[in-house]
C-alpha cells in the first residue's frame, strides 16, 4: 500500500497531453450539484482527479456521495488527506477508512489548494487503487452542496496538483466545466392553504400579505404584519395615539368594495381575509373584510395579534 500511494503521488506530477475526458455537472435541486466524469470509449481509464470547484457567489458548504477506500470501482484515495487520517498497518493493509475527516477536499494550506468548505472554493483530489475492481469510464465523483444564493459553479483542473491523470502517466487532461443554477427565493406567503396561496400568486405575490420577517432582504417594517387585522395601508394613523386600523384602511376597503379578482384598480392589500365572498359572484373585498376592520377599529399595535398571515 505504501508503494502504491507513493506511485500515485508521482503520477500527479506527470507532464500533460490530451485525452478524451470531460467533467459533467448536474443540478440535483436542493442546492446540490453532482460532479461527474465521462471518458470516451477510446480513452484509457482515469487514474486520478485534481479539480478546483468554485462558485461565483455564496459558498460551498458540504461534499458527499464519494467512494472511500481502494478496489471499490471508485476513486476513494484522497492524497491530500491520506497521511493525516489513514493508518497503514505493517502488513501493508489499511487499518480503517472510517475517519469522517477523510474526504476528497484538500487541506487549504496545501500547495495550490483553495479555501475549503465554507468558502467559495474547494480543491478535490480523488485517485484510484485497485486489483481488479477498476472504476468505470463514466460516473459520479461526488456531490457538493452550495449556499442558497449561489448562481454559478465551475470546475477547473488544478494544474499544480495534476489536473486529470490517465492510466498512462504521460497523459494529463486539463478540463473546465460550469453550470448556471436557478436561485428560487423562498415565498413569504405560506403554501399550506392551497386556495389562499393560489390567490396570492394571482394577485402577483403582494408583500402586504406577508409579515416583514418572511420577506428576504427587506428591513423590518410593519408592512403586512397587521394586514389580516384590517391594516390595509400598512401604516399607523394619529398624531399622538398611533392607531393601526383607522380611516385610511376603511377608505381602501370602500374603494375596492365588491370588486372581483382582475378588476381594474383592485388593491390586494384591501382583501383583508384573503378569501373570496359570494356563492356565484366571488367578491374579493366585501362584508368579511369590513367586519374584521370594524372588530379592530382604532386599535393600537399592542392590542392586536399581529404576525399576519395566521
Amino acid at each position: 500500500m505504501r508503494t502504491m500511494i507513493l506511485a500515485l503521488a508521482v503520477v500527479l506530477l506527470a507532464a500533460p497531453t490530451w485525452a478524451g475526458v470531460t467533467i459533467t455537472l448536474t443540478d440535483l435541486g436542493d442546492n446540490e450539484i453532482a460532479i461527474g466524469y465521462n471518458a470516451t470509449s477510446e480513452a484509457e481509464l482515469v487514474r486520478a482527479f485534481a479539480l478546483d470547484v468554485n462558485v461565483a457567489d455564496g459558498n460551498i458548504v458540504d461534499i458527499s456521495g464519494y467512494a472511500v477506500g481502494d478496489n471499490n470501482y471508485g476513486y476513494g484515495i484522497f492524497p491530500g488527506n491520506f497521511s493525516l487520517y489513514i493508518t497503514v498497518l505493517p502488513n501493508g493493509t489499511v487499518d480503517s477508512w472510517d475517519d469522517p475527516n477523510y474526504t476528497p477536499v484538500a487541506p487549504a494550506d496545501d500547495p495550490g489548494a483553495l479555501g475549503g468548505l465554507g468558502t467559495d472554493g474547494i480543491t478535490i483530489e480523488m485517485g484510484s487503487l485497485y486489483d481488479g475492481n477498476a472504476p468505470a469510464k463514466t460516473g459520479v465523483l461526488c456531490t457538493v452542496t452550495v449556499s442558497e444564493s449561489t448562481t454559478r459553479l465551475c470546475v477547473n483542473g488544478n494544474a499544480i496538483r495534476g489536473n486529470i491523470v490517465m492510466e498512462d502517466a504521460a497523459e494529463v487532461v486539463p478540463v473546465q466545466a460550469c453550470i448556471d443554477l436557478v436561485v428560487i427565493e423562498p415565498d413569504c406567503f405560506p403554501n399550506t392553504d392551497a386556495a389562499r396561496y393560489a390567490d396570492w400568486v394571482a394577485y402577483g405575490k403582494p408583500d402586504c400579505w406577508c409579515n416583514s420577517a418572511a420577506i428576504i432582504g427587506r428591513p423590518p417594517t410593519q408592512l403586512g404584519d397587521y394586514q389580516c387585522d384590517g391594516d390595509a395601508d400598512g401604516l399607523t394613523e394619529g398624531t399622538i395615539t398611533k392607531y393601526r386600523v383607522s380611516l385610511k384602511d376603511l377608505n381602501m376597503i370602500i374603494a375596492d368594495w365588491k370588486k372581483k379578482m382582475g378588476a381594474a384598480g383592485l388593491k390586494p392589500c384591501a382583501d383583508i381575509d384573503h378569501k373570496p365572498e359570494g356563492t356565484i359572484t366571488k367578491y374579493r373585498v366585501s362584508l368579511n373584510d369590513l367586519n374584521i376592520l370594524i372588530l379592530n377599529w382604532k386599535k393600537k399595535d399592542t392590542a392586536l395579534p399581529g404576525n399576519c398571515p395566521r
